[in-house]
């Protein structure tokens, strides 16, 4: 694991934590010494990201997001309309994935949060020689949705079910 590969799972790890994750437990995790570690949230604060240190150990100062994989299916004309109903329930599309049988997981990611974001996704879908990415498996994949809670994320689960977008 390369430096830049520990402090990108470093910060995966405080991101999921509930509570604070300790310089000796990152250390141990990543097989490093609790000095690297310093080192390496001192890098992670030069990128822009904001962790604290605490007497417990490091926390992320953001908004805890709620995370949940759901698989869909639907046709390039719903795309927009499903894309629209997430972000209007407060819903972030995180990625989009599929799994073909020939080429196994493939994942891109989208961070799309707003109707303009929606909108530029289907624009460069338009503008460019490319389709939507579930066109390779019937229409099938998955999204990683975040949200501000649990909440929120049963709700995108009810309206893609009542859509008939939601796959069992």
């Amino acid at each position: 694991m390369t430096g830049a590969e520990r402090r990108d799972a470093i910060i995966r790890t405080i991101q999921k934590s509930r509570t604070p994750v300790s310089g000796k437990a990152l250390a141990a995790a990543y097989d490093v010494s609790r000095q690297v570690i310093v080192q390496d949230i001192a890098l992670i604060r030069a990128a822009g990201h904001d962790i604290i240190s605490t007497n417990r150990g490091y926390i992320l100062n953001a908004p805890i997001r709620e995370e949940r994989v759901f698989k869909v299916q639907h046709t390039d004309a719903q795309l927009e309309e499903e894309l629209n109903a997430v972000v209007d329930l407060g819903g972030c599309i995180e990625n989009v994935m599929v799994n073909h049988r020939v080429y196994g997981h493939i994942e891109a990611g989208l961070h799309i949060s707003s109707r303009r974001m929606v909108a530029e996704f289907l624009e460069d879908i338009q503008n460019g020689k490319s389709s939507p990415l579930k066109n390779i498996t019937s229409g099938y994949h998955y999204h990683t949705i975040s949200a501000d809670s649990e909440k929120i994320l049963d709700m995108i689960g009810q309206m893609l079910r009542d859509k008939g977008f939601l796959v069992q």
